[in-house]
């Protein structure tokens, strides 16, 4: 058994996966995919399914190591915004080698502040330093990085 990826559904597949390239260095795994039939309204229980996007090999793996699937349905229902602190899935996380940088690099590519910056020791792991914020679209996302 092993983990293989994360979905993200976008209004945007391709403007989302971009700021994911951009920001994070993923790598687009071949081939995007337009997916309909009876099989996947089967699978996602869904009626007239229909979808396009891509999976992103993600920073530190290789192209066999788990993915962020980011699918644009033809239609689309808006979950409204996510919260920390919602039930569920909640967020999404990278290690960077520099918090500050990454968080900046994020914002210059359309992410929007949520949390600051901050740290503290963990005791039995180290010294933590990170913050939230959203992607483009609203997905809250956690920039980490370590001093052991």
């Amino acid at each position: 058994m092993k983990f293989v990826h994360t979905n993200i559904a976008a209004r945007d597949w391709k403007s989302l996966a971009r700021f994911y390239i951009d920001v994070f260095n993923c790598r687009i795994k071949p081939p995007e995919r337009s997916l309909s039939g009876k099989w996947l309204d089967k699978g996602t229980g869904l009626k007239d399914a229909e979808l396009e996007g891509v999976h992103l090999i993600l920073p530190g793996y290789g192209t066999n190591g788990p993915t962020l699937e980011i699918f644009t349905y033809k239609e689309m229902k808006d979950s409204g915004d996510s919260a920390a602190n919602k039930t569920g899935f909640t967020h999404i996380a990278f290690e960077v080698d520099d918090v500050e940088e990454t968080f900046h690099k994020a914002l210059q590519n359309g992410a929007s502040e949520l949390g600051e910056i901050t740290g503290q020791f963990v005791e039995g792991v180290g010294e933590l330093k990170f913050v939230y914020f959203r992607d483009p679209e609203g997905n809250i996302i956690e920039i980490q990085s370590w001093n052991k």
